[in-house]
């Protein structure tokens, strides 16, 4: 661990503790000035606890937290950035309807005799962001910035408080792979600058390409801290969070496929540019890559009935589906797990034992219509059992647990149903290495099952690993098909990028 009284920002035996749940235990160690600290650890090792009781949401059970070397108690978000410190999660807290500039200066706006010194306000609002290498205008509502844009607004905001610490929880999750690169430069712009960065991801190749040093997390409590990453390779830091080595996360086992599962004829509708035609077979994982604005999401919402297609057909095992909405696409065995999993996925404040069961019910019921909670809770407990899920009790409600085991409890839900085909939209989304495997584990077992597996991902190196087949899109059209053989990282991305349109010839003479 690194010396602690070099330290700035220092966590010394932190604990914190909900119903059923011990979040932190004991955590103790610390961020030097002028570095990039990556906090790593498996979904539920008890990461965005400590974030919230560096942010002053939650106060610790037990411990302390320290500011250069002095004791800090906030009761609040306000206090901690009073102190200086300010954590920019996953979802941004700004305010759509107002200006950027407002949002900048919320809670401080520059004011004479109770009103608002508008001229200054935006003059500083630009600099702020001038500063970050952003040239956006203040005077625009942050509801009308693209994430990468509203992510740089936030960094602006903590620095308008002279915010000493900033903490960032998955900051690229939703970001294009350009507009990660220019978060990168204005974080270590802001490491250059003496500030403390606490770096929150899951993506190791983001924690070994802009972080100075790593701490691990595992159930709640501190398993170690690397002061430098010279020498650490991504299998010890992966063994340090998973307390095993993850020699083949993929666990691709090719197997022969099988009839037609599913056949997309000529299918239009918002967010397509051209018809998209593909089949699936019984047996096979095809993956479905592309850059942002490809039309990935958009084809699998068609595909289900979650957007209505103008044209075309989608057809289950051989037959012609008329797919109204995603009712008719689950009656004929075509099932899918969206992107948005908090919003789409699950319903966060009922329990385990209600998501789990959510789409089985009409299986379990007795007559088909009475609600039979023996039946369900044996078939919970099977599932929470097959897929490793860790919850306290199926009574947990779903929004505690982690990511990787909400996403565990949206595959669970069709396990026992009659699937014939799985759409998986970004199913790996902002979870630990360790949860990827175990998802990747049960794709290919649904796979062996002989259901058909769509999995789109803007994760290259996933698609590639787990695929038998690759489907590559390409501003909002299917720009290729390729067999695993063929599928090669330096091809796949090449097909995806967009087409230079051709230069206009000049009219002879």
């Amino acid at each position: 661990m690194a010396d602690p009284g070099a330290c700035y920002l220092e966590f010394r035996g932190v604990s914190k503790s909900f119903p059923g749940v011990r979040a932190l235990e004991d955590v103790t160690f610390g961020v030097r000035e002028g570095s990039v600290h990556a906090l790593v650890g498996e979904n539920g090792a008890g990461k965005s606890t400590l974030l919230k009781v560096l942010s002053g949401v939650y106060r610790p059970d037990a411990g302390a937290l320290l500011l250069a070397g002095q004791p800090q108690t906030f009761r609040g978000a306000a206090e901690a950035l009073h102190a200086g410190v300010a954590v920019i999660y996953q979802e941004l807290h700004l305010v759509p309807p107002l200006s950027v500039a407002e949002n900048l200066y919320l809670g401080h706006l520059p004011s004479r005799l109770g009103w608002v010194r508008g001229r200054r306000l935006q003059e500083d609002a630009r600099a702020r962001l001038a500063a970050l290498g952003e040239a956006i205008d203040p005077r625009a509502t942050v509801g009308s910035l693209s994430i990468g844009q509203r992510q740089m607004v936030e960094i602006a905001k903590a620095l308008a408080r002279d915010a000493r610490v900033i903490a960032f929880d998955e900051p690229t999750s939703s970001l294009s792979s350009r507009e990660a690169d220019r978060l990168f430069d204005v974080m270590r712009r802001l490491r250059d600058d003496g500030r403390v960065i606490l770096y929150v991801s899951h993506r190791l190749e983001e924690v070994f390409g802009v972080c100075d040093a790593a701490t691990v997390l595992r159930d709640g409590r501190h398993i170690r801290t690397f002061p430098t990453l010279e020498g650490v390779d991504r299998d010890g830091l992966v063994r340090a969070m998973v307390g095993r080595s993850i020699s083949d996360v993929f666990h691709h086992e090719p197997c022969p496929p099988g009839a037609v599962a599913l056949e997309v004829e000529g299918l239009m509708g918002p967010g397509l540019a051209r018809p998209a035609s593909f089949t699936l077979r019984e047996g096979e994982v095809v993956g479905c890559f592309g850059l942002v604005g490809a039309g990935r999401t958009e084809l699998v919402r068609l595909i289900y009935g979650a957007a209505r297609a103008t044209t075309g057909t989608v057809k289950v095992g051989g037959r012609p589906v008329r797919i109204r909405g995603p009712r008719d696409a689950i009656r004929a065995g075509l099932v899918a797990c969206p992107e948005d999993r908090k919003k789409e996925g699950i319903i966060p404040i009922r329990s385990v034992l209600e998501n789990l069961n959510l789409s089985r019910r009409r299986h379990l019921s007795t007559l088909g219509f009475i609600i039979n909670e023996r039946r369900e809770r044996a078939s919970a407990r099977r599932q929470v059992e097959q897929l490793s899920i860790k919850t306290p009790s199926l009574a947990q409600r779903i929004m505690n647990l982690s990511g990787g085991n909400q996403q565990k409890v949206v595959l669970a839900r069709w396990l026992g149903g009659q699937v014939k085909v799985l759409l998986l939209d970004e199913p790996t989304r902002g979870i630990d290495v360790g949860a990827k495997s175990e998802i990747y584990a049960i794709i290919h077992d649904l796979a062996r099952r002989g259901v058909a597996v769509l999995v789109v991902s803007s994760e290259l190196p996933e698609v590639l690993g787990i695929s038998d087949r690759l489907l590559v899109m390409r501003e909002g059209a299917i720009a290729a098909a390729l067999e695993r053989g063929e599928a090669t990282a330096e091809k796949v991305l090449s097909l995806a990028l967009p087409v230079a349109p051709e230069p206009k010839r000049e009219a002879s003479a």
